[in-house]
């Protein structure tokens, strides 16, 4: 007759007169089964729903936004933010080409909509004003030259950190909010760099 023996835990262990482990018990198989289906629904959960709805992780592609954020970096992008939300200037946006590319690009809300946009000399305007923009790149200078153009409802406009060497609103035009996939909120790479942005 087998005597019946509990581990630690209080599983039942076979143990044969003998001494010897026997067969885990059906409470140990089912727990075992249990942890993988709890897995399984868990990488479920984060890769088809966490991922595609709420959080991404995105590398920086070009040089556009240096120096606030270098080829490499990676940061966090909050994909849930504008179901609730409109963009606002100063956001940090990624989003699909509008000329239909397949890379997504990162650049820096700075217009919405109402808004006239016009740049002089690099210099931008918003509403006839000049900007205050602390975190541009100035060691490349910026002289380009854009508008005036008002923005229409659904539309924003777009322009990189590093003005001398960004692709954006001024060459591709106003960017539809459809098209924004989420607002990058927090650098988590490399470590020397972690920060909200």
């Amino acid at each position: 007759m087998t005597e019946k023996r509990f581990s630690e835990q209080g599983f039942e262990t076979g143990v044969n007169p003998e001494g010897r482990p026997g067969r885990p018990s059906s409470r140990e198989a089912g727990g075992f089964l249990e942890f993988v289906i709890i897995l399984t629904v868990a990488f479920a959960l984060v890769f088809g729903f966490v991922r595609p709805f709420v959080l991404e992780a995105f590398r920086i592609p070009s040089e556009s936004m240096v120096h606030t954020l270098e080829v490499g970096d990676r940061v966090f992008v909050n994909k849930f933010i504008y179901r609730f939300t409109e963009p606002e200037r100063g956001d940090i946006v990624v989003f699909e080409s509008v000329n239909g590319g397949e890379e997504d690009l990162i650049k820096r809300v700075v217009g919405v909509p109402g808004d006239e946009i016009e740049v002089r000399s690099g210099t931008l305007l918003v509403n006839g004003e000049p900007q205050n923009e602390p975190y541009l790149n100035r060691q490349i200078p910026d002289d380009s030259f854009f508008g005036p153009s008002r923005l229409s409802e659904g539309e924003v406009f777009v322009m990189g950190d590093n003005r001398a060497n960004s692709a954006d609103s001024r060459v591709f035009g106003p960017l539809p909010v459809e098209n924004i996939e989420g607002a990058a909120f927090m650098r988590f790479w490399p470590p020397t760099r972690i920060g909200t942005l």
